[in-house]
């Protein structure tokens, strides 16, 4: 099974730049899209309902603003749209596709760059999702929680480690919280099973030369059930072409 999982920083952007084409070469199984900033109305266009897939989004409330899909080979037995928390769904942060022996998820996590006051929001869903993840674990079914994380894990994952330490993304707090979703909580970075080497990044800011450089953070991850561990075969991020300001993350699951 392959799934990738990419943010586009807007749909319609992306496919102006090929993201589609692309996509038809694939062969992928599943796709979990981050950031359409789209409204369903807007998306009309066949090329965002490809041939070949069942197509689910979950638009945001405000135009023009977050927003998440997900593309599926096979029909999902159900799909949840929102996460059922109101301050979350009219952003469109969270898609859930339920099959029968395991569900993929394509999540949007808040940035806080912006403000103060987003970096509370997101700190205020982490607080929430942090139980939400230990019951999904408990429920005995596995879970590929894929997305856009807005969270670097460890020094490995961003180039420009001691500059970012008061940024939000690589806040102590917020690595802290990665740290109990993999070492207390028993969930699995999936591309890390794989490749463990450094500048693996997925996201370049657009001021600078930070693509240039490689000068680039990993924020957008597969993270799995632990009895997906032993399912995990290969893993990369597509960089021959720009999408958007993030890189498609692919991994192959041997089920």
């Amino acid at each position: 099974m392959k799934i990738i999982t990419v943010n586009v920083n807007g749909i319609r952007a992306a496919a102006k730049k090929g993201f589609f084409t692309w996509l038809e070469q694939q062969n992928a199984d599943v796709v979990c899209i981050q950031e359409t900033k789209a409204q369903a109305d807007q998306l009309s266009d066949p090329i965002f309902h490809p041939d070949g897939y069942h197509c689910y989004y979950h638009d945001a409330e405000k135009k023009g603003y977050s927003g998440v899909a997900l593309y599926s080979r096979e029909k999902p037995d159900e799909v949840k749209i929102g996460i059922g928390w109101s301050e979350v769904d009219k952003e469109g942060r969270y898609l859930e596709a339920c099959f029968p022996n395991f569900s993929v998820v394509s999540l949007y996590m808040h940035s806080g760059g912006a403000s103060a006051e987003r970096q509370a929001v997101k700190f205020a869903f982490m607080d929430k999702f942090m139980p939400y993840l230990r019951d999904l674990k408990k429920s005995g079914k596995e879970y590929i929680i894929c997305g856009d994380w807005n969270i670097v894990h460890r020094q490995i994952d961003i180039k420009n480690w001691r500059g970012n330490q008061k940024n939000s993304g690589c806040l102590p707090e917020e690595r802290a919280w990665m740290d109990e979703l993999f070492d207390s909580n028993g969930f699995i970075d999936a591309f890390r099973v794989v490749n463990q080497e450094e500048q693996q990044y997925t996201w370049w800011s657009n001021r600078g030369k930070a693509w240039e450089n490689n000068t680039g953070w990993r924020i957008d991850y597969q993270i799995i059930t632990p009895g997906l561990k032993d399912k995990v075969v290969s893993a990369d991020i597509y960089k021959e072409q720009r999408f958007s300001d993030h890189a498609p993350l692919t991994i192959d699951y041997d089920f």
